[in-house]
């Protein structure tokens, strides 16, 4: 067999046994065509609908010169160009390459830089962001196409991306991909740090979906409301993604209203939410909450950071149909690692749950030795669900991977019966007076007054203490809360090397689009309050 008919056949081989993210919709299109796939706005798409608008976009995308293994940004709220394009690029081996539109010019600048973008694809609302960015770095994306999502003008440099769902081809593309080859890079949330580019190939992707859907009993009969932003990969992997793989129906809105989530889950019937904690509290303490019928919601799952256990108590009372999953995880597990099930919530409040089906965790020393039950120490994982390495960054990959693990720079411990409890980032652990003091612990003590809707706790420089124990802590609507109220109440609930040296009282805590809180702004913002 000579070497041109060796390589077909291997081509042929791989093209039949392919399992690529590009290959996801065709597969649910053909088990049902006919089913609603997406909605969003006026939009109402089937899975046929779907495939074939998504293999046209793809052809004109690689008829644009777009080819196997080049970035592609996309910076976008949600809308139903972003899953098209999404799907698109993934049938033409293009690396999607999501950028937070909250980021600033710099931010998007530095992205586009370290990414080595070919292309950005933008909404028209952002263009000007862009734009700025754009003209801060030298060599940046030579194709640049604008989703008109809210009808902004923009500059001329944009070529608009609608015309490419109507090419005339809409027979499937095929990229010939390797088994290690990215087809998605998530750029990490840098709530401490520079953001890294996590390399995901569809392997990891497909192993995620399978954990997702078997630990967080998913089936293709729901139909769920999709509100935070897929730009991140909870909203998009765990959820939007996990859906039109089984063949659910997708609602998707391009922000978290509440009254609109209200309205949408009463006119259609949703079964099925997913919000970080923020969100659930947003949505408990709005005073709409009981003008509308949510009683079809069957499921509701949280993640990003641990729900306080005074919400979980009191979703359970006010939606008591409605099973309630935590996933815990991480970008760079794509992204969830544990799950806590609905009929463990209040029998292991705030445990993060057990390692899903394709995950193997355990808590260790800082040797890498694995510790007792009971003792904290780093959580490090062991997955098909973990990226490939960060992208242009050796150092952080071999910081990360250690010792046959991926560490994951949060502490936790386990319980006798195999449950996680994710004590706090590592970088969180406030080292105050010789003792430790887990910001996640205060957090939950402080929560539980009844005044309070959102705590942040952190650790800033102190001349006695190293580090002293630091409160932001925003009272719940039409509530008032004093200084002197708050100390008293935590000199009662904590102990005294865990009660906050210094409390704020504000209107709302800084978080990024997907709902975690930036305690780096914090710590900013607070560092001289003590003079060191």
């Amino acid at each position: 067999m000579n070497t041109h008919v060796k390589d077909a056949v291997g081509s042929n081989v791989r093209r039949a046994r392919s399992q690529q993210l590009g290959d996801l919709l065709r597969r649910s299109a053909a088990r049902s065509p006919d089913k609603l796939a997406l909605v969003f706005r006026d939009h109402r798409d089937t899975f046929r609908d779907l495939d074939a608008v998504v293999n046209r976009t793809a052809n004109a995308l690689a008829a644009m010169g777009i080819g196997k293994g080049e970035r592609i940004a996309i910076l976008s709220r949600n809308s139903r160009s972003f899953v098209i394009l999404r799907f698109a690029l993934a049938r033409i081996g293009a690396v999607t390459t999501p950028v937070n539109y909250m980021l600033n010019a710099q931010d998007v600048a530095y992205i586009l830089e370290h990414s080595g973008a070919r292309g950005l694809i933008c909404q028209d609302s952002l263009c000007a962001t862009a734009d700025a960015a754009l003209d801060g770095i030298a060599g940046g994306p030579d194709i640049l196409l604008s989703i008109h999502h809210g009808g902004e003008a923009v500059s001329g440099r944009w070529q608009p991306v609608e015309p490419l769902f109507d090419h005339p081809d809409s027979t499937e593309p095929w990229a010939d991909l390797g088994a290690g080859d990215p087809i998605q890079m998530m750029y990490t949330s840098g709530t401490e740090s520079r953001p890294k580019g996590a390399m995901l190939t569809s392997e990891a992707l497909y192993a995620q979906y399978m954990t997702v859907i078997t630990d967080g009993e998913m089936n293709s009969d729901t139909i769920e409301l999709h509100c935070l932003p897929l730009f991140h990969c909870a909203q998009l992997d765990c959820f939007l993604t996990a859906d039109l793989y089984l063949g659910a129906t997708s609602i998707l809105h391009d922000g978290a209203d509440p009254v609109a989530m209200f309205r949408t889950i009463q006119e259609e019937k949703v079964t099925k939410l997913f919000c970080p904690p923020t969100v659930w509290i947003a949505l408990l303490r709005h005073p709409d909450f009981d003008k509308y019928d949510l009683g079809s919601l069957r499921q509701g799952y949280y993640g990003a950071s641990i729900m306080p256990t005074a919400v979980i108590e009191e979703l359970s009372q006010r939606l008591p149909d409605m099973r309630l999953y935590n996933f815990y995880g991480q970008t760079e597990m794509a992204p969830c690692a544990t799950i806590l099930r609905p009929e463990e919530q209040l029998t292991k409040l705030g445990s993060a749950g057990r390692p899903g089906l394709n995950v193997e965790t355990r808590v260790v020393d800082d040797e890498g030795n694995t510790l007792p039950v009971g003792e904290v120490g780093e959580i490090v994982h062991r997955s098909p669900h973990l990226i490939q390495g960060y992208y242009n960054d050796p150092e952080k990959t071999a910081e990360s991977f250690r010792n046959g693990w991926f560490h994951s720079g949060d502490l936790g411990r386990f319980d006798e019966d195999g449950y996680l409890y994710v004590v706090d980032r590592k970088k969180d652990m406030i080292k105050s007076g010789g003792e430790n003091v887990a910001s996640r612990e205060v957090e939950e003590a402080i929560f539980r007054h009844p005044k309070i809707a959102e705590v942040a706790v952190f650790g800033i420089p102190h001349p006695k203490w190293i580090e002293a124990v630091t409160a932001v802590i925003v009272p719940k609507d039409g509530e008032t809360l004093t200084l002197d109220e708050v100390e008293a109440y935590c000199r009662e609930t904590l102990s005294h090397f865990k009660s906050p040296k210094h409390v704020a009282i504000r209107e709302g805590l800084p978080k990024n689009a997907s709902g975690k809180i930036l305690k780096r702004e914090l710590r900013l913002e607070f560092a001289e309050i003590f003079e060191v």
